[in-house]
């Protein structure tokens, strides 16, 4: 199979398989359901109304970095999820939280933003990616499977309206 013809079959993969919105879904036998998931909220509100992202919220607002990502964008955040958070080394995101810490935090999440909107079509036909901190991350994409760095993408393609959000199981670290 063609390079091109590959790419295309996973961003049809990922689109399928890991686009479920994490919020706003239409009830089952619903004809809404079919429709594509409406952006409705912007990323920070569209992550806390998922429920899965308290800590990446918590940690958002400790950097200051609330504003920004309510802002018009667009942007790509890869959001680990309270559960990626919660495999840091004990202590890790306690200590992050404080106040003297702010600069190191605020250079860990802007590693998980990527200015512009990069569905998960785009993302499987690229290497790498700028991100806001000034970094880049790798990308891989291999059988229906997006790794960003070390971190596996669960869900993409959670729309808001400043953006995209991808779900991703680990925290990136510059």
């Amino acid at each position: 199979m063609h390079a091109p013809s590959r790419l295309r079959l996973l961003a049809a993969a990922l689109a399928i398989g890991l686009a479920a919105p994490l919020a706003h879904a239409a009830p089952s036998g619903d004809a809404a359901a079919s429709k594509p998931a409406q952006a409705k909220a912007d990323i920070v509100d569209t992550a806390v109304a998922a429920g899965q992202f308290g800590t990446l919220a918590a940690a958002l607002k400790a950097a200051g970095l609330v504003d920004t990502l309510k802002g018009p964008g667009p942007f790509t955040v890869f959001a680990p999820t309270d559960a990626a958070f919660a495999a840091l080394p004990a202590g890790t995101v306690e200590s992050l939280l404080k106040p003297e810490n702010r600069e190191q935090l605020t250079a860990i999440l802007t590693y998980h933003v990527v200015p512009g909107r990069y569905p998960a079509a785009r993302v499987a036909g690229i290497d790498s990616a700028a991100t806001v901190n000034g970094g880049t991350i790798d990308i891989k994409a291999d059988g229906g499977t997006v790794m960003v760095d070390e971190a596996r993408v669960i869900q993409a393609d959670v729309t808001a309206t400043n953006g995209v959000i991808h779900v991703i199981d680990k925290v990136l670290m510059p």
